[in-house]
């Protein structure tokens, strides 16, 4: 034992003498450690309720979930109960005893007028929806930058592949400053809440990533972030989502099982998924379906695609 000993406490200054020795091992850069992927799935209420019916309950939404073994649902604003506190607490207390996480709010506003009476009040909106999803324990909310609204009839929208011209008189420019401003408004209520903002490419200036990088690094905060909807870049999508991979803090993912509501991508989640990897995406997938097949196989099928690519 004890000439092991000794030749072990000679072997050490030796080791330590190498090490300074060879300064070129200490110099060489190291490749950056890239974290295993820890994505999460979720599940948008909004599978359960495509604006048709009867509101499919949010507690019902938490309840499938969890015999899914999903991680968490997003809730969309519209499809909620109420926005009295007991409410508030009901959803939190019964998403939080089932194991599944609030990952995001989706609400609906737009930022894209001329009327600042109008701005105000979906700036209003927007602070109030930041202090609901706080009080729900909700860390993101979703954004729309909005449109121009000069086709009244979404259908009619939808059939024109999202495109529409501007109110007459204005420019797409100015569109820009407008929700820029208004975005801006937001963030001091965002950051003090803690509610991460995420500007989804949910149509309007939101259309392509040049769009939507342009209001993020004009406002330039840590508490705006770019939303993914997968569905929504109708043509060359995987290039788009490239582009704002880097930026992205959540991911919606549509799917179309039994055709879709008002169009039907096939899209292919192998490419997506390595392109959230590529950027070491470590964030939550929400799957939105929006088939018209029945809710319950059409999301146990988008999950168990999901599963088979992550």
């Amino acid at each position: 034992m004890n000439n092991t000993r000794r030749s072990f406490l000679k072997t050490v200054p030796l080791a330590g003498a190498a090490a300074f020795a060879s300064p070129v091992f200490a110099e060489t850069p190291q490749p950056a450690t890239k974290t295993a992927s820890r994505i999460k799935l979720s599940v948008s209420s909004y599978s359960y309720w495509h604006f048709k019916g009867d509101k499919f309950p949010i507690e019902k939404v938490i309840d499938e979930a969890a015999k899914l073994g999903l991680d968490g649902i997003d809730i969309l604003h519209r499809q909620m109960d109420g926005e009295d506190n007991a409410y508030l607490q009901k959803l939190k207390k019964h998403a939080f005893v089932n194991g599944i996480a609030m990952t995001c709010l989706s609400i609906h506003q737009g930022f894209v007028s001329p009327d600042k009476a109008v701005l105000k009040e979906h700036i209003d909106h927007t602070i109030h929806c930041i202090e609901l999803a706080y009080k729900m324990g909700i860390p993101c909310m979703r954004l729309n930058t909005g449109r121009w609204g000069t086709i009244k009839s979404f259908d009619d929208f939808m059939a024109k592949r999202g495109s529409e011209p501007a109110i007459a008189g204005y420019t797409e420019d100015e569109a820009f400053k407008w929700c820029i401003d208004s975005i801006q408004q937001c963030m001091k209520k965002a950051e003090e809440c803690g509610i991460l903002l995420a500007l989804e490419n949910h149509w309007g200036l939101g259309s392509t990533p040049e769009g939507m990088l342009r209001i993020k690094n004009a406002i330039d905060s840590p508490w705006l972030g770019l939303l993914m909807d997968t569905g929504n870049f109708l043509e060359n999508p995987y290039d788009k989502l490239e582009k704002i991979a880097p930026q992205t803090s959540f991911v919606q993912a549509k799917t179309y099982y039994g055709g879709g509501e008002w169009y039907t991508l096939d899209l292919d989640y192998k490419r997506i998924v390595d392109i959230l990897k590529k950027v070491n995406y470590q964030g939550y997938i929400s799957i939105e379906f929006e088939g018209k097949e029945d809710p319950k196989s059409g999301v146990q099928k988008s999950v168990d695609l999901l599963r088979s690519v992550l």
